[in-house]
């Protein structure tokens, strides 16, 4: 292994951060080509076969535009769930799977569930795994993304209806939901110059980014709307901008939600927030 440690390093020491480079080497080793987790800890010589130095090229070669490891395998761990992620789709966050215990800490089991914006379906297809009686439903804008959530359904044995919706333009209709969640686009503009290449470069930006100047758009129109597609005393469930938890929070109040809670992540942010809707 020292052989692969040393390229690796050498093809990636003048990008990446020293933790950075030992935790991609892990990965590219075990994960990309395949050598056992002992094999990698005991640092043992190994021969690649063609196949496998092909892979180990083609993965600095992409690392050195910090394209994210996740794009590369293809694939991101979430919730014991494996997900396929292309740039079509965001690379499920640790936070968001907070959210996720969140709400199958507090469902009977029983509800009908709706994710807004669910990208790869992680949130969707997490909570139909954790709660298999309840019926889930995914929306999301982008097709593309929405070939992925399926695809991810499919592999994960799990029975997630989806379909491609603009929550913008959206008017509710007859179906109702006991519970509503979403991890729709938070991060400002005035945000990017400030944001890692491998998120910027990469990431689908109509996941991320919302104007300066209404950094709420997201969040009121489904708060808006869940008046209208949420069950009496159904909950609405968000992960938020950590800077705007407070804001959040008065928003939801003006509408009429009570029984409103701010939770913050394992980093100590303000990052998820449930209400209830009257």
């Amino acid at each position: 292994m020292k052989t692969i440690a040393n390229i690796i390093r050498e093809g990636l020491s003048s990008h990446y951060p020293t933790g950075e480079v030992t935790a991609l080497t892990r990965i590219i080793a075990t994960e990309l080509l395949g050598f056992s987790q002992t094999t990698f800890f005991l640092k043992d010589d190994v021969t690649l076969a063609a196949e496998q130095e092909s892979l180990l090229c083609n993965a600095i070669k992409r690392l050195k535009k910090h394209e994210p490891i996740e794009y590369i395998l293809g694939y991101s761990d979430f919730c014991d769930l494996r997900f396929k992620v292309t740039p079509a789709t965001l690379i499920p966050r640790p936070e968001t799977s907070e959210l996720v215990e969140w709400v199958a800490s507090e469902a009977t089991g029983k509800e009908n569930i709706l994710d807004i914006g669910t990208g790869s379906g992680c949130i969707a297809i997490s909570l139909a795994h954790k709660l298999p009686q309840s019926k889930t439903t995914a929306w999301d804008i982008s097709p593309d993304a929405l070939a992925v959530a399926e695809e991810n359904n499919r592999s994960n044995g799990t029975e997630v209806t989806f379909s491609q919706v603009d929550i913008l333009a959206y008017q509710p209709q007859c179906e109702m939901f006991d519970i509503i969640v979403s991890n729709p686009p938070y991060i400002k503009e005035k945000e990017k110059k400030s944001m890692e290449a491998n998120v910027l470069d990469w990431e689908p930006h109509t996941a991320l980014f919302v104007p300066d100047n209404d950094p709420l758009l997201f969040y009121r129109a489904i708060a808006e709307k869940a008046l209208a597609m949420l069950t009496s005393g159904g909950a609405l469930y968000f992960e938020i901008n950590r800077a705007h938890g407070a804001e959040t929070v008065e928003m939801l109040q003006s509408l009429g939600y009570k029984d409103i809670e701010l939770r913050k992540d394992l980093a100590g942010n303000d990052r998820m927030i449930k209400a209830t809707r009257p």
